[in-house]
């Protein structure tokens, strides 16, 4: 295993950990990551609050359960996050439950990006830093398998659509992308990653 994943992986944290971390920075008014800023915090509270909805509400398909059971391996989802990312917010109490429905076949580990920015690095969106970014790793292996992020297909069209045709990110782009998640009950992010965990499986290096 290459060495800034190995790093990456050592100072990760699990779900739980990283839902802490962000609380707990949160009372001392800061978020996660180098920049720190009134704004950034907001994000912050806002999206400590989508996820304690999601983590209430969210739903893993029987089929896919079905499947994540049955994986031929065992892996690692490693997720270069942060606590203001509101796609993050969208998405990891969706994996958290994916891991936990996979019979241990998944164990989810979090870590922040501007702690790993060489890792970063080796995963850019379009040459952007953009989160959240998923690194399948092989345990039996150790070997990273594939990578997916920061968004959904349905969302990165949205996004694209809006530079298109508006132009920089603005608050009416930010409401729209929460709305298609709030639709999509994050079903387009465990098909998604299910069809990457199976293409995984027979497509063996």
């Amino acid at each position: 295993m290459k060495s800034i994943v190995a790093k990456a992986l050592f100072n990760s944290h699990s779900y739980a950990e990283y839902r802490k971390l962000v609380t707990d920075l949160l009372s001392e008014g800061k978020s996660t990551g180098n920049e720190q800023s009134e704004s950034l915090t907001n994000y912050s509270k806002l999206n400590e609050a989508r996820m304690n909805r999601l983590e209430k509400t969210i739903q893993i398909a029987e089929p896919i359960i079905d499947k994540l059971q049955h994986l031929d391996n065992h892996y690692i989802w490693l997720v270069l996050s942060e606590g203001w990312c509101g796609d993050a917010a969208q998405i990891l109490p969706i994996l958290n439950k994916m891991a936990l429905a996979s019979n241990k076949k998944v164990d989810l580990r979090i870590a922040l990006r501007d702690e790993n920015d060489d890792l970063m690095s080796q995963y850019l969106t379009n040459g952007g830093r953009a989160i959240p970014k998923i690194i399948v790793i092989c345990k039996e292996a150790g070997i990273v398998r594939a990578d997916w992020g920061p968004r959904p297909k349905g969302a990165t069209e949205l996004m694209a659509i809006h530079k298109r045709d508006v132009g920089p990110i603005n608050e009416k782009i930010k409401t729209d992308l929460q709305l298609w998640y709030l639709a999509d009950k994050g079903i387009s992010v465990q098909e998604e990653l299910l069809e990457i965990m199976e293409n995984i499986k027979y497509n063996r290096l």
